[in-house]
């Protein structure tokens, strides 16, 4: 086994671990808020900043495209085969984390939409995180963690690809050879 290879199992076993782990979170704290927030009551966690309410949303983010919830859920089936396929073509550990987590959290809801669908992926997804102006669950949480990594290591210039590595290397190899000559 090359090491490329040993890399490229070690990658996808992270993804895979950090996907599992994060989904299992995403679907043992939505089944809790099923059954502890359903007679219509509100714990408050941080008064007037957290408290969890129980909702049903069948649109994406504050309700947007409610009417739409088919689509989101073919977006969301085409977000997870995405990711899958960016991790194994990543050679980061990084952009594996952040990969695992937006396929957790891509992933969880649609499990919701498919497991609640009232129709062809007509289902709602399991939101109790209310923050004051937005209902969310911990798939959210996972998304907008991965939204936010992916912006951070994009503007530090993480490589990708082997190709973006390698051109970075010789970029800099360039500049080393452009220093010692002046």
């Amino acid at each position: 086994m090359t090491n490329d290879q040993r890399r490229l199992r070690t990658r996808v076993a992270v993804f895979a671990c950090i996907a599992v782990a994060a989904l299992v979170l995403d679907q043992i704290t939505k089944a809790w808020a099923q059954s502890a927030l359903a007679d219509g009551h509100t714990v408050r966690v941080v008064p007037g900043m957290l408290s969890f309410t129980l909702v049903h949303n069948p649109g994406a983010s504050l309700g947007m495209g409610s009417n739409m919830t088919w689509l989101i859920s073919l977006l969301a089936i085409v977000a997870c085969v995405a990711l899958v396929v960016l991790e194994i073509r990543t050679i980061s550990m990084k952009w594996t984390v952040v990969f695992a987590l937006a396929f957790a959290g891509a992933l969880g809801n649609l499990i919701d939409r498919v497991a609640y669908a009232e129709g062809f992926l007509n289902g709602k997804v399991v939101d109790f995180l209310n923050y004051g102006w937005s209902v969310g669950n911990v798939a959210d949480v996972f998304l907008m963690v991965a939204g936010v990594a992916a912006v951070a290591l994009l503007l530090v210039g993480e490589p990708f690809s082997q190709k973006e590595l390698d051109e970075r290397n010789k970029e800099q190899m360039e500049r080393t050879a452009g220093e010692k000559s002046t």
